[in-house]
């Protein structure tokens, strides 16, 4: 900048003298400002023809404030270029690591729009890359159920489908938000795992089945056995023990086809009018005809109007197994509390005591078949390790989730948050008996 400042008044000075030479001071200076200007636009059309023809070299060499422009401008393109050949390498390295992984990936812009996807992405799901681009998923797959997945609520589980090139193929579909309004698919293949499940979840179902009528004959004859007058005192301890136990045989063979039925079933089919606060006096009353009961305290907080829409049978197995369990797991002469209301969350089913109460690293496998805090108290007191699973299989059903809070010693409370969807108002004390909907 120097130079040029000082090739300006060189030229300043010798217009000037010219000028005086001349006589013509003015015009002199003038024709030297308008050559130094020209001189300067010639040199920054130099400098844009240069940026346009975008050449490595043949830059203006002059020297000054040009050719302090063409070397900054020389620096930004090697950095620029240097950092393309970074993130170029990247992208090789993430393609073919996403090209080698046996997952469909494919990377949805903030309307679901297809930004990219690797191979395995037109095997599983049909999707190719880069004739696919810019293209909404949801309108190259229609899938009910994975147009839903798709939303913007929150997906605390994957969702398994079959392939939409390939029914044989089932595909466990997780969706995780990245970046500016950005959603990384991940579709796994899960066939092998999905015939494991239905092979085991078929061979409980017709292992229960089969158990359960040479189990009813059994406790036929042991009932008879303590029937009969003819049979000796001393035996009846020992026959009573036995029956204790193929009662027990006889609640699990339940609670698993039980739980094998909701999981065979697809979704919700039967859609009535519950009335879950009578439901839950029912309940109540039950509960204090079993051997579990020794005296508890139990209270009942229902609103009389609050109704639900659904399948009784399923309600009442929730409700049901988790008041089992409160006045299982709660000493003689605890507290129960029950409590079914609507909030700005939805519907809300509570079951809180004051039993002996849960470790906080118990709670999440409490929904766990067979999981057990202490093995030898459930165990005597007659439960399956089934309860907890079978209410979650229910809730899930419903859209619904399991909330639990527990500190031991101080108790436990369970709450069953439903969608709103499910609640009706009923102007009338009840709409049907729900004790006989259940049966």
């Amino acid at each position: 900048m120097r130079r040029d400042l000082w090739r300006l008044l060189g030229i300043v000075l010798l217009s000037v003298i010219i000028g005086l030479l001349i006589g013509h001071t003015a015009a002199a200076l003038a024709a030297g400002l308008f050559f130094f200007i020209a001189r300067q636009y010639l040199e920054y059309a130099k400098l844009l023809a240069w940026l346009k023809g975008r050449n490595e070299a043949g830059h203006p060499s002059r020297v000054g404030l040009v050719d302090e422009l063409c070397r900054e401008i020389q620096q930004l393109r090697n950095h620029y270029r240097a950092r393309n050949a970074r993130l170029s390498g990247y992208l090789k390295r993430f393609q073919r690591a996403t090209t080698a992984i046996p997952d469909a990936v494919i990377i949805l812009g903030r309307f679901g729009d297809i930004e990219w996807a690797n191979r395995k992405a037109k095997e599983y799901m049909g999707i190719r890359w880069p004739q696919d681009n810019g293209l909404r998923l949801q309108n190259l797959l229609r899938d009910p159920g994975l147009v839903d997945y798709l939303g913007p609520e929150n997906r605390a589980e994957a969702l398994q489908l079959d392939a939409p090139v390939d029914a044989a193929i089932r595909l466990e579909i997780r969706i995780s938000a990245y970046g500016a309004a950005r959603q990384l698919l991940v579709a796994r293949d899960v066939t092998g795992i999905s015939r494991n499940n239905r092979v085991r979840k078929d061979f409980i179902a017709n292992a229960s089945h089969e158990l359960r009528t040479p189990l009813t004959v059994i406790a036929g004859y042991l009932e008879s056995f303590v029937d009969d007058e003819l049979c000796p005192k001393e035996w009846r301890a020992h026959i009573q023990k036995m029956r204790g136990q193929t009662d027990r045989m006889e609640n699990l063979i339940a609670d698993l086809l039980k739980l094998s039925s909701l999981e065979a079933s697809a979704g919700e089919d039967i859609k009535e009018t519950v009335a879950a606060p009578d439901m839950l006096a029912i309940i109540c009353n039950e509960v204090k005809k079993t051997a579990a009961y020794r005296g508890h305290i139990i209270t009942i907080e229902a609103d009389p109007g609050l109704y639900f829409n659904g399948d009784p049978r399923l309600i009442y197995s929730a409700f049901s197994n988790l008041i089992f369990n409160a006045v299982q797991y709660t000493p003689a002469g605890g507290r129960i509390d029950i409590e079914w209301r609507q909030d700005e969350a939805g519907l809300c089913f509570s079951v809180r005591d004051n039993g002996l109460g849960i470790d906080a690293a118990h709670i999440p496998r409490l929904t766990e078949r067979f999981y057990r805090i202490d093995k030898g108290r459930s165990r005597a007191q007659g439960g399956t390790g089934l309860g907890l699973a079978i209410v979650k299989h229910i809730l899930v059903r419903y859209g619904a989730n399991l909330q639990i809070e527990s500190e031991p010693g101080k108790g436990s409370v369970f709450h069953c948050r439903f969608p709103e969807t499910h609640a009706i108002r009923a102007d009338a004390p009840a709409l049907r008996d729900s004790k006989a909907a259940v049966e």
